[in-house]
């Protein structure tokens, strides 16, 4: 039986400060420092990068700015005028509403689709896993802009070859149909674009997972009569609860600043039933050059994905302290 370690006698003490000063460390922090020091260097660029900004963003938020202020490089100070403008206005709680909405859709259909994947690819054979695995990460490679116009080729009312495709087996008439004309059929197409791009890092992500939960407990839960929904909700599931979590945040605060998939693909003038949050702010901002409202847009859209952080890093922490 090995002795328990005896504590550093006085005599040692100078030693072992001399040994954790060679090794760059202060006596306190070799002690055992607080955990927020080990995290204080991020935290110092962090500050140092977003800080400014989101200054200035606030700053604007309480003045009227509009073309003539950024030239002159001063703004005049309005108070609440912004936000209570904002707040008062249907359009901006219909936007609000349809966010949310497209941020549901996308995050649920992503979820879905990965699990659906990573499950398939636990079961895969090693050579089709890796196949499988390599077009994840190209799809995953792809750059915004270019998967942009790859979907804007494919629905092309003209050369779409997903019209022809679709009008060639039967399924339904697409020849000169416009995608965008009607929101419902744009939106879909915009999802599908957004879905297709997150997949990848869903997917990958889930299966690292998978891979980890022990087989055993798998074959005894199926030994025990168990169907495969059961093993999956009882067994795999609460083991990898907290991957989940964490793709489950990341994908709702990727969805609902989502801008580009809309600006570009319609053409960098969509009409005001594809505006979500992200979208109104830069109109705003940019068209219409109402650059305080803009901002204060923007400082809604920071509190909500504040609150979505929140709620992230609380479940974490109650995993945390439930695993303890």
């Amino acid at each position: 039986m090995s002795a328990a370690p005896r504590a550093a006698t006085p005599a040692a003490e100078p030693l072992l400060s001399s040994r954790r000063r060679e090794r760059g460390l202060p006596a306190r922090v070799a002690a055992g420092a607080p955990p927020y020091l080990l995290v204080l260097p991020t935290l110092v660029v962090l500050v140092g990068v977003l800080a400014y900004p989101l200054y200035w963003l606030g700053r604007i938020s309480f003045e009227h700015y509009g073309l003539a202020e950024l030239i002159a490089r001063k703004g005049t100070w309005t108070g609440l005028d912004n936000y209570r403008h904002m707040l008062g206005d249907a359009e901006f709680w219909r936007i609000v509403a349809r966010t949310i909405a497209f941020t549901v859709v996308n995050v649920g259909l992503t979820m879905l689709f990965a699990t659906l994947i990573a499950l398939l690819l636990v079961r895969m054979g090693t050579i089709v896993r890796g196949a499988v695995l390599v077009g994840l990460v190209w799809v995953w490679a792809t750059p915004v802009t270019v998967a942009i116009a790859v979907w804007q080729w494919m629905v092309d009312f003209e050369f779409g070859v997903l019209n022809w495709t679709l009008t060639k087996l039967h399924v339904v008439d697409l020849i000169h149909y416009n995608w965008f004309d009607n929101p419902w059929t744009g939106f879909a197409v915009i999802t599908a674009v957004v879905v297709w791009g997150a997949i990848p890092f869903a997917a990958i992500t889930i299966y690292a997972g998978f891979s980890q939960v022990p087989q055993e407990l798998v074959e005894a839960a199926e030994v025990d009569g168990a169907s495969a929904w059961e093993v999956f909700w009882r067994v795999t599931f609460p083991l990898v609860k907290p991957i989940f979590v964490i793709v489950t945040s990341l994908s709702i605060i990727w969805d609902f600043q989502v801008f580009n998939q809309i600006w570009i693909m319609l053409e960098f003038r969509p009409s005001p039933d594809y505006y979500l949050l992200g979208v109104y702010s830069f109109v705003e901002s940019f068209r219409v050059s109402q650059y305080g409202l803009g901002a204060a847009i923007a400082v809604v859209m920071v509190v909500l994905m504040l609150g979505v952080s929140f709620v992230y890093v609380r479940q974490m922490v109650r995993i945390s302290e439930a695993d303890a």
